[in-house]
Parts: C-alpha cells; structure tokens; sequence
C-alpha cells in the first residue's frame, strides 16, 4: 500500500498540499484530477521520490518496482534500433543478460532462472507487440531511434515503460501523443496490467475505461472516490450539494440566533437568554468548504449560415513535394457538419485537414469552395510559432490594430484569458492558455469552417467541457481530428476514414469503431462499417446510432427560430409607419410568425428530451 500521511507539498513559495493524506491500495488503477497547475506532476515527483514534501511521510514500499515513461532520449540511444531501445528499458533483463555472457559456469543456472521468471525469452516477442500496439509497423523494429520524430519518440519511452517489469506504473498525460487507434490498444493493455496504476489524465473516457478509483485535488487536501470518473463526478457534485445545504441550513440558524440577540439583548427580562445565544453563536463552527475547480469556458463567433456545400471536392490528390499521401477524394463539406477524422497517425487526417484550410496543394482534381467562406485552422504545433515576447493582448492587438484595447481585453475574456492574463507575457503562460490565445486567434473573423487538429492535448477537464459546449452552440461547420473520445462523441455528427489513401465513411459510432479496433481486423475486411464511395460527390452519410444526430436537428431548428424572430423584429418596425390596410396586413403576418415561433419552440423542446 502506498500510504501518504499528513503531507505538505510546495515549490517554492507556493503551497500545492498541506496536511493532506490518502491510502493507495496495492494493485489500484487510480486516476489523479485536478485543474492545471494544481500539483499533479509534483505529487508524481513525491511519489517517485524526486522532490520532498516539506512535512509528513510517503510510505512506499521499498520492494515495489516503479516504472516512469522518460520526457528525454540521451543522444547515445539516437542510433539504437527502436526494437533495442525499449528492451534496454528493462534494467534486469539487461544487466541479467549481459551478466551471462561473463559469469562462471556454476553462476549460470542461478541466472538462468531470473531471467525465466522474467520471462526473458519473450522479451523481443513481447516489445515488437508493445511498439505495434502503439503505431510502429514490423519494418521499423530495426530503424535507428533519431529516424523519428518527437511525437513517435515519446510513444517509444512510453513502450519503454510499458515493457519493463514494475510493480508501479506511472503514467502522466500518456495519451497526449497517440491517436485513438493507439489509445484503445493502451486501454485494453492497462486493463490486464496487474501492478499499480497512478495515472494523471484529462481524458474523461480513458479515466473511464481504466480506473477503479480517483484521487481528487480539493483546495490543498487530496479526496479518494471509489470508481472510475464518471462515478467520481457524481459523488463530487452531491458532495457540493450537501455541503450547500448544510451551509444554508446554518446560515438560517445563525440568522434566527442573531435576530433573538438583535431584540433582546438589552432587555432585562431576556438577557440571559440572549446571552446563551450569543454563546451558541460562538461556539457554532464553519461548515467546511468544498474546494471547486474553476469553470472554463469559450465562445465562438455567432454567424450567418452560408448556403451548402462550403466545399466540393473532385478526384482530388494531394501531399507533399509532389508525392501523393492521399488520392481519388470525391466529398462535400455542408454548413451543418460536424465531422470527426479517424483513422492511424501517418495515414494522412493532417494532410487532409492542411489541403481543405490551403496550407497543402492539390496534385490533381479539383476543390471548389463558397466565394465567402472563412475558414479557422488549430493546430497544437502552432503554440510554438506565438511570439513569446509579446502578451496577449499586444498580440491581438498586433492582428486587429483598428481595434481598441478595451474590445480586445473583453474577446479574450471570452476564451478564458481574463485580466491579468491578458497581460502576461505569452512565454510565462501555460500550455492550456497558449491554446485558448490560438483559440481567439482562429476565430478572430467569423469562419463558416472551424478545423481543429489536436484541441485537448493542454486542455484540463474544464476545458474540454468547454470546448465541447463552444462547438455544439457554433453554427458553422466544424471538422475535428482528436484522440479524446468524450470530446468526439459530444460533437461529432460524422464519422471519416483516413485509410489505404483515401476517405470513407464509417458507418457506425465510436463505440462501434473501438470494437472494430479491438477486432484487430484491417479496416479494408470488415465491409459492414467502412462503407467507401471513392466515386461518388456526397458527404459520407452520418450516423443515427445516437443523440448526435439530434443535436445536429437542435441546430438547425436553432437556426430557423434565429430567422423568424430576424423576420418577427422586422414586422414590428413597420408598425410605426404603416396605417390602414397595411397595419391589418403586418397583424396577420405578425400571428403567423408568432404561431411558426411557438412550433418551432415546441419543436425543438420535445426533440431535445430525447437526448440522453
């Protein structure tokens, strides 16, 4: 059991913990929550025994392995074959290895028999299944490390982790890098892990699938809720609710105490009374307070519908330097769609995205788009290119200059970048606050089209609420490549294939898609759910597996009250010029538009009960 016992926690100046204690279980799948800039990391440094709580005790113990996924490779495992790199990874089977090769004769049975109870001979076998789990194809086993990038670095020291013997596995936002192929393999590895599991994650859906239980961050103390996320935030929220009443219920107790002392503490007749009151009052003690994490929110520019299709796409070919990644893409973009591209890292949902928002070519075919669409692109790797010198608002500022700072100030306020954020210097800001300054950014003129390329690897819980509330209230058309389940399910009308270099529809939701995944049957065999139309014109069709297609009817009814009211706004104005046989006119057009507002009214509140 991992015991922490009246631990204080702080960098610096700044308190994380004071005083808190939790008991871990041996062999606990544990989510740890909390917002941004909480603790988490630093909880994971405790426990790992890189930084000292300033009080208190950490009790761990000492037989117990612990396994880290690295942030770094040293440049001497650049020229290591991926497949080598992560078997070094386990330190046992290394030094066992290497210590046979020069042990004496009678040495060797007792190494032997370490290396058997590690299972040393399915060493390779098991990391070649660790590394295709997570992306990498058979022929690149052999390929030296420094042939990949960043983010296919980071899924080899996560492989590493996974790989070597622990009895503690610590995981610290793994999923930030890997798609939602990568993510339901991990999941079903985790689930057959029988070690400790610490994991920190935003992922509301991987929370869901992997944990027993949830270590909360309440103010400075940690809270343990059994089950998994789901569970945690209905606990959570009724503990907030008791706590409101019964704060409430002591507030009118103390008002009707005070009101007895108020009349009659200067009475003779009733002093003694009044001083027991006063008594009682003293001695009533503060309901403690539930600890909150702090409300996010966005808010994407209100527009006007353009007319559909946005964009039809012909025979069209596309990629890099003249090379082709995709090929014969024939669809159309409507102003009501709500697209989520799925498919493998590497097979081309960037591209895909970068070609439709123009920062890629066409090799060949056609791309035709609406004369007045806008079109608002996010990509994560775009933080890097903010000038850090400047602050939010100078930025802005230097995008819009005809605008005053005031009016400025007040749009960032709308992506959570309030007061004296808006003034901090970009440098100094967080990973989750440069991607709401990219957020304002992107939709500074209006788009008809928002694409978001990885929204939520910076993002904590809230924000990921958030931006699904702030897609779902959007009246343009959005197309979303994302690894985070929760986040797709809430906004994605439409399932896309990126696969075998062209586009299909996936006809089915995304549970059905992590079945499909978990089949482990090429997409291009299972002909029930890629259903391709590479020759014809058309959006793929959606799915009507689920509520998501009632909150794509929700917007457009939205969209059709929006314009009778317009219409009802327009009728009333002419009231004051208008005499006679006009006045009886706009009264009958007036109860018409009204009656089509109350329908419609209807309309839109008996669909939305059927949303689950």
């Amino acid at each position: 059991m991992i015991n922490l016992d009246n631990i204080t926690v702080q960098i610096a100046n700044k308190i994380l913990l004071e005083n808190a204690s939790a008991q871990i279980p041996d062999g606990e799948k544990l989510g740890i929550v909390g917002h941004n800039g909480c603790g988490k990391t630093t909880l994971f440094k405790v426990l790992a025994e890189k930084h000292e709580v300033s009080q208190g005790q950490v009790f761990i113990p000492q037989k117990h392995f612990k396994a880290f996924v690295e942030q770094e490779i040293k440049a001497e495992d650049l020229h290591k074959s991926i497949l080598n790199y992560v078997l070094d990874k386990d330190k046992r089977l290394k030094a066992l290895r290497e210590k046979a090769q020069t042990a004496a004769p009678e040495e060797l049975p007792e190494i032997f028999e370490q290396l058997r109870l590690i299972e040393a001979d399915s060493a390779e076998a098991r990391t070649a299944e660790i590394l295709k789990g997570l992306g990498f194809n058979q022929e690149d086993l052999i390929k030296p490390v420094k042939d990949f990038s960043g983010g296919w670095q980071m899924r080899l020291n996560l492989a590493g982790a996974l790989f070597q013997y622990s009895d503690i596995l610590f995981l610290d936002e793994p999923t930030n890098h890997l798609d939602i192929e990568a993510v339901v393999w991990l999941e079903n590895y985790l689930k057959k892990y029988r070690g400790t599991i610490l994991l920190i994650s935003h992922d509301r859906d991987f929370l869901n699938e992997i944990c027993q239980s949830i270590l909360h961050f309440e103010g400075q103390k940690l809270a343990l809720y059994r089950g998994n996320y789901d569970s945690f935030a209905r606990q959570y929220a009724q503990k907030i609710e008791l706590a409101e009443k019964a704060q409430k219920k002591q507030d009118d107790r103390r008002a009707h105490l005070q009101s007895y002392v108020d009349r009659f503490r200067y009475k003779a007749s009733k002093a003694r009374q009044a001083q027991s009151r006063i008594k009682m009052l003293e001695k009533m003690q503060d309901i403690p307070e539930i600890a909150r994490d702090k409300a996010s929110r966005f808010i994407f520019s209100d527009l006007k519908p353009l007319p559909s299709p946005l964009i039809t796409v012909e025979n069209v070919s596309t990629g890099y330097n003249g090379v082709p990644v995709l090929k014969k893409l024939n669809f159309c973009i409507n102003q009501d769609d709500r697209i989520a591209l799925l498919g493998k890292n590497g097979n081309g949902k960037s591209t895909l995205v970068k070609m439709l928002s123009d920062r890629l070519p066409l090799l060949e075919g056609t791309m035709k788009k609406s004369g007045k669409l806008k079109i608002g692109y996010f990509n994560q790797n775009q933080a890097e290119e903010l000038p850090e010198e400047l602050t939010p608002t100078e930025y802005m500022q230097s995008l819009t200059p005809d605008l005053p700072e005031k009016i400025i100030r007040a749009y960032l306020g709308n992506f959570g970048l309030e007061q004296e954020k808006a003034i901090t210097k970009i440098s100094a800001l967080s990973g989750g606050e440069k991607t709401r300054l990219l957020f304002a950014k992107i939709n500074l003129n209006a788009p008809e089209l928002l694409i978001f390329d990885e929204p939520t690897n910076h993002l904590d819980m809230t924000g990921r609420t958030a931006l699904a509330d702030a897609i779902n209230a959007y009246a343009g058309a959005v197309i979303l490549i994302s690894h985070d389940f929760n986040l797709l399910s809430q906004v994605a009308d439409t399932l896309w294939l990126v696969h075998n270099h062209t586009l299909t529809a996936f006809d089915g939701d995304l549970e059905e898609y992590r079945r499909f995944l978990l089949s482990k049957s090429a997409p291009n065999e299972r002909q029930t759910h890629p259903k391709a139309a590479p020759n014809e014109r058309q959006t793929p069709p959606k799915s009507n597996k689920d509520d998501r297609i009632i909150r794509a009817k929700l917007r457009e009814i939205e969209r059709d009250l929006s314009k009778l009211e317009e219409d009802k706004v327009e009728i009333l104005s002419k009231f004051a010029t208008a005499s006679g046989k006009d006045i009886a006119s706009l009264n009958k057009n007036l109860h018409e538009i009204e009656q089509k507002i109350l329908e419609t009214e209807e309309k839109w509140l008996s669909l939305s009960e059927n949303i689950k």
